[in-house]
């Protein structure tokens, strides 16, 4: 089993009284995940229970004491210091909130750790009674560093990679991560048609479980009609009429389809930057998909084909949100037109960041006009391909690898 950066975040809270939640999209490693974290915990005071499996959903549904009396009668649970209790797809229980609020209140001793694969379910069932008892994290495909764990592949990021062979090796890598995506059984997967059979399939489980479930779709044809002209437009701006004539769906319906499609790690909506100049600005949102993979999946039906310049857009939007949070991210856009693909907010200040698959493509007037009006400390190029310029007009040409460097 693969280490995920969140372990190290998680970690921490181990020992707090807080019911710790780990949610996320279908097949980006909860499971193993949680598995991992029970590696370091006591094993016989530690439990883990799937509620896939029913007959633990059944326990569960019946409440705590139903729990306590299965772990009693199992061996495991032996007297009321502190146990250590997995449970695995918590959304599927009826009435989660108050099963945990009440484990919480009520056997203390109990350290809770669960998982569920859509934040749309669970915030759908949790309850404001567990306000200020959970601890909330959030499991995204991998990042480009976690792929390179993932491949066994090694390099030392804390300086600025030098060597044209290194380089070389690392566009190559770039080039894999962006075409597939980022789910683990993916990138651990070397044939292409294997990894479009498990993609489709994970396509294929959100839409017939996932979203007929617990979304409500009524329209399953149209809801699939829409999500592939969503994959082609990730990147763009978001116009809901447009989407409505062509998904032949009611814009209020539109609607509700995006809020789910982003509650369940699908898209993400990407508002706009803004402070001082406000009349010269879009407010309309971008939208953008969490995984290239999947996104080419709907959009292409194949995985075969060349980096297109907003999978590529996506790919980094994707980067930074597991890296720095959605909320420090927006994108720049006067009426005019000038626009800059990524504002990333560090410390107040911000940072232009345009994405480019070549660097000899960079515009800078938008740099300029921007840099202008918020003097940002610093501005960046971010290109895959072609040999990177100096630093022009305060732009630091780099390699996608490179952003935490410069962030």
């Amino acid at each position: 089993m693969y280490k995920r950066k969140k372990l190290k975040e998680i970690k921490p809270y181990i020992g707090t009284g807080d019911i710790v939640v780990i949610h996320g999209a279908r097949q980006t490693g909860k499971t193993t995940l949680l598995k991992l974290l029970m590696k370091d915990l006591p094993p016989e005071d530690t439990a883990y229970l799937d509620l896939e499996d029913n007959k633990f959903l059944e326990i569960c549904d019946e409440g705590p004491e139903s729990v306590v009396v299965y772990l009693r009668q199992r061996g495991v649970l032996k007297n009321q210091k502190k146990f250590f209790l997995l449970i695995d797809e918590i959304q599927y229980l009826s009435n989660p909130s108050s099963f945990l609020k009440l484990i919480y209140d009520h056997h203390s001793y109990l350290k809770l750790i669960v998982s569920g694969s859509s934040s749309f379910d669970i915030k759908k069932k949790f309850k404001d009674s567990l306000v200020g008892r959970t601890i909330n994290f959030e499991l995204y495909p991998l990042d480009f560093e976690e792929f390179l764990v993932f491949k066994s592949k090694t390099f030392n990021f804390e300086r600025r990679i030098t060597s044209n062979i290194l380089i070389d090796e690392l566009i190559k890598l770039y080039r894999e991560y962006v075409l597939y995506g980022g789910y683990p059984r993916i990138v651990l997967t070397e044939s292409i048609e294997m990894k479009e059979r498990y993609i489709q399939q994970i396509i294929d489980t959100y839409i017939k479980k996932d979203i007929r479930d617990i979304g409500n779709i009524r329209h399953i044809a149209k809801f699939n009609k829409l999500l592939r002209v969503l994959a082609s437009q990730s990147g763009q701006m978001l116009n809901v009429s447009e989407l409505a004539n062509t998904a032949q769906l009611a814009k209020q319906t539109i609607e509700e389809y995006l809020f789910i499609l982003e509650n369940t790690y699908i898209i993400k909506l990407l508002p706009p930057f803004y402070k001082n100049i406000r009349s010269e600005l879009f407010k309309t949102p971008k939208i953008f998909f969490y995984d290239t993979g999947l996104l080419r999946m709907l959009w292409m039906k194949t995985l075969y084909g060349e980096i297109t310049g907003n999978i590529f857009e996506t790919a980094l939007f994707s980067e930074f949100v597991k890296n720095m949070g959605a909320d420090n991210i927006n994108y720049w856009r006067t009426q005019d037109k000038k626009e800059i693909d990524f504002i990333i907010t560090k410390k107040n200040k911000p940072i232009p960041v345009e994405i480019k698959i070549n660097a000899i493509k960079m515009n800078y007037t938008p740099m300029k006009y921007f840099s202008s009006a918020y003097e940002p400390a610093k501005a960046l190029c971010i290109s895959l391909e072609g040999s990177l310029p100096g630093d022009r007009f305060n732009v630091s040409h780099i390699r996608p690898w490179e952003y935490p460097l410069y962030t």
